[in-house]
Parts: structure tokens; sequence; C-alpha cells
């Protein structure tokens, strides 16, 4: 969500005369800021600030008015005329909600402000309101900072020092900068300022690793290194020209082409087809950040905390974009959520991912896996969310020689070409990638043990030793084959 946006969802809010909104954020000065800038240039209205320890700023007859009271510093509307126009900040209030008094106090003053051009606005560095104010309630984000608030805060910084920075890497840091708060960008370059001195192509590195450590501060998503290569990836020829052909579409060249920007892919198949594997792959190919959700994170045992985590996840890859999320086993999350007893709150995380999914501007693309589709909720599968599904099968015999010779090639880049691949392909119908990675690395294991390199011997005693999981889940392989042939998934291969 752009801050263009928020603003206008802000003053439809107050042009209707919704009296309590609670903004999301974590960068107080900065919403107070923007708050105070629309107060100034696109409303009539006046502008009153609380915070515990000072009470309120600005109070037309008490400056210091409820200081350490939050109760009595809802009463600042008895000191109002009726038919003024205000905006009311209440900062940290939602620390206070939970006391009884207070919401008593606020669900009163919803019938009272109705009708009146008022508004009480809380500021939350988290979402935690009580059951029973959730219906007079309407919570909005703030966004980080867009691409054109953190270029004109970079040009103000340049200013400032008198730093000369080409246009080029202006343009390159602007966009490193994505994701990261106004008041973490002065700190990362006062930082960069003292250990280089100058600005140059290093600083590039040193706001990634900044941006490495607020993702880990979210226990939820992680940033994902990864060097695979589309050519670590054997078979799935249908999913790579896919992948080839939108290789350049996050690109402004694209965008000036007026290409819409892909939104996404769900992989199903049996573990170890290499679902994993294409989420990497796509983010180092097309050069984008690749951040992994842990999908389990999200869900909190506080009311509101899972849907406060989801709104949290979104707003950080927004911030990221361009960038890859990968969603690993999606299944596990939302299968059977009409048997789940957690009153509604799956239902309502589920509800937050698919409006955001479907209405997405960003160029975030993402790489959601699942071993079955089976119980998925069906509004993830629907056209428009994503932009394809595609069944990660078991490989076929030229697939599985592709697959042998990859692995073969990196346990020995000197030799693989002594193994018998024919004969391995032959004999491992039913194996997934994983599975023909492992038999590998048990004959590894076997000629380790007797001081001599492994043989293609060693490799068919494993494959022989080896029960592969395709022979434990043919139903679910079948139901997925059957879904292929139908057309309402596509084939990652050639042929099932």
């Amino acid at each position: 969500m752009s801050k263009s946006f928020f603003e206008r969802e802000l003053l439809l809010l107050l042009r209707s005369y919704c009296s309590i909104i609670y903004i999301h954020s974590y960068e107080e000065d900065r919403l107070e800021s923007s708050l105070k800038e629309m107060v100034k240039y696109r409303l009539n209205y006046s502008f009153y600030s609380w915070d515990f320890i000072q009470g309120y700023i600005g109070n037309p007859s008490d400056s210091g008015f409820a200081a350490s009271n939050p109760l009595q510093a809802l009463d600042i509307i008895d000191q109002l005329m009726k038919d003024s126009s205000a905006i009311i900040v209440l900062k940290d209030f939602y620390l206070f909600l939970k006391d009884l008094g207070v919401q008593r106090k606020l669900r009163n003053l919803s019938q009272q402000l109705k009708k009146q051009p008022k508004a009480f606005i809380i500021t939350a560095t988290e979402v935690n309101i009580p059951l029973s104010l959730q219906e007079i309630i309407t919570v909005i984000d703030f966004p980080l900072p867009g691409e054109p608030e953190i270029k004109h805060e970079l040009n103000q910084l340049f200013d400032i020092t008198q730093t000369i920075v080409n246009p080029l890497l202006r343009n390159k840091l602007t966009r490193a900068c994505q994701g990261l708060s106004i008041d973490r960008i002065r700190k990362v370059f006062s930082q960069i300022f003292v250990q280089y001195g100058i600005i140059e192509d290093k600083a590039l590195e040193f706001i990634l690793t900044e941006k490495k450590k607020i993702i880990s501060q979210t226990e939820i998503l992680e940033f994902y290194p990864n060097k695979e290569t589309i050519n670590d990836i054997g078979g799935l020829s249908n999913l790579k020209d896919w992948l080839i052909r939108r290789s350049n579409a996050f690109s402004d060249k694209a965008k000036r082409y007026g290409l819409p920007s892909p939104k996404g892919l769900l992989l199903v198949g049996v573990q170890g087809t290499g679902k994993s594997l294409t989420a990497k792959v796509i983010a180092s190919e097309w050069e984008l950040p690749l951040m992994r959700l842990d999908i389990g994170k999200i869900f909190g045992g506080i009311v509101g905390e899972s849907e406060s985590r989801m709104r949290q996840m979104i707003q950080v890859s927004e911030a990221m974009s361009p960038c890859v999320l990968w969603i690993d086993e999606i299944d596990k999350a939302f299968s059977g959520i009409e048997g789940k007893g957690d009153s509604g709150t799956t239902s309502r995380v589920l509800a937050t991912f698919i409006t955001w999914l479907s209405e997405k501007k960003s160029q975030v693309f993402v790489v959601a896996t699942a071993n079955s589709i089976n119980f998925l909720p069906i509004e993830i599968l629907r056209k428009g969310r994503l932009d394809e599904i595609f069944f990660l099968g078991l490989p076929n015999i030229p697939e599985r020689e592709l697959i042998f010779q990859v692995h073969l090639e990196k346990m020995r880049p000197k030799s693989w070409f002594k193994y018998n691949i024919t004969i391995l392909s032959n004999l491992t119908n039913n194996f997934s990638g994983a599975e023909i990675e492992q038999v590998i690395i048990e004959a590894m294991h076997l000629g380790f043990s007797q001081n001599r390199d492994f043989t293609t011997q060693d490799i068919v005693e494993a494959i022989y030793s080896f029960v592969p999981l395709a022979d434990t889940c043919k139903e679910q392989i079948q139901t997925l084959q059957e879904l292929v042939l139908s057309g309402r998934i596509r084939n990652a291969s050639h042929d099932l």
C-alpha cells in the first residue's frame, strides 16, 4: 500500500464520520508528520495529540490535560464545540484498551460522534483490539516509505552532506532502501559515512545487511540467500519455459510496455520433486531477493495477533518489492479450514491473504508450495489470485537422466560421465529428484567406508535398498495427475 492510498483511505474514513481509527505503524514521528500535513493542506480540522507522560499538547484550555490518565484523555470531547472538526491522536493508547472503563467510554463516544466531524486516532506498533471494541474501531496500516519519499530523503541527505552521487547509483540506493523506515535509512547512511566516508557501490551491500536484520526481527520472514540456477533443475521443461519468458517482467522496460507484473505460482506435488528448489531458482534467475515465510509462525495465541502478523508480512513484502515471497507447504496452514476450532482466526487470516493476492499491485511474486491441493480452500486455487498452478510430478526417464547428471556433476565434476546414467535412470522409476540425490549419497558412504571411490554398482545397490515415497502415496499422485489431464492445473514437464 502506498502513502497516497493510505491518505485516500484515511480521508474517506474521516469524511464519513468514522470516529475511532486505529493506525498500525512503527514510525510514530513520520505518521504524526503525515497527519499534520493532511490537516494543514487537505482538511479544515484542528489537531490534538496526547501521550501518557505529557498529556495533551495543543489542548485549547489546558496544556498537559489528562497526563497519566487514559480515561480522562477521552474527555477532551467535552471541551470541544459540537460542530468543530478535530483529529485527536492518542499515542500508544492500544495499551489501555483492556481497561473496562476505557472500553465503555469508547463505546459511548462512538454513538455520540456518529454525526460529529471528530475522530480519535489511536497509534499502535501492534494490532491488539478487545472483541468488545472490534465493531467500532477501524484498523488501517501506515505504509513504509515508498520510492518517491525515499528518493526525496536521499536527495536531502546528499545535499546537506554535499555528497556527489551519480544518478544511476542514486536509483540503486533508492531501490535498495525500500523496506526501511525513514529513521532506519538515516541511521544506515550515518554508519555508511562513518565507515566509508563516501557513497559507493559498497553502500548497497551495507543496506542489504541492514534489511536482513530487520526481516529476521519479524520472526515471520526469513531472508533466504541462494545460488541455485535454472541448470540445477533436472527436467520440468514446461515450468522452465514459463519462467524464462517472464525473466524480465519486473524490469522498467516491461513497465513501459504496459505489461502487468506476474503475481505468482502454486507448485504442487509430493515431497522431493523440486518445489522448494524452484522457488530458489526463480529468485536467483530473476535477480530478486528471496524471502521465505514460515506460515506456521503467522498464527499466534493472542486474539488479533495472527491477523496482525499477516498484515506485517504483507507490509514488509511490499516494501521489499520487487522480490520473491516463498510460502512453503501452504496446505498445512489452510487445509480443512472449515473444521478448525479457532474462533475464525484461520478464516480471517486467509481472507486477508486472499484479498491481498487479488488486489496487490506491488511487484511481489508469490511462490506457494503444497504437497496436496485436495483440502486447500477453493479461493486460493481460483484464477486471478496466482498466475498458474503447476504439478511437479515424478520425473520420467529423460528427466531422471538429467537429475543424475546434475547431482553427479556436483559430486564428481571431473568424472561424472564414467557413471552409467542410462541404467540408473531405468532402475529409479517412481523416484523423486530428492530420492535420486539420496541414493547417490548412500553410494558415496559405501565407497568412503571401503576407502575407494563409489561406483555405478554402489548406486544400484542403494536403489534396490530404497523404498520411494511414491509407493506409499499412489492415490495422492493419481489425483494430481487426473487434475492435469482435466486441464485444471498444468504439468511442469512435457508429459506425465
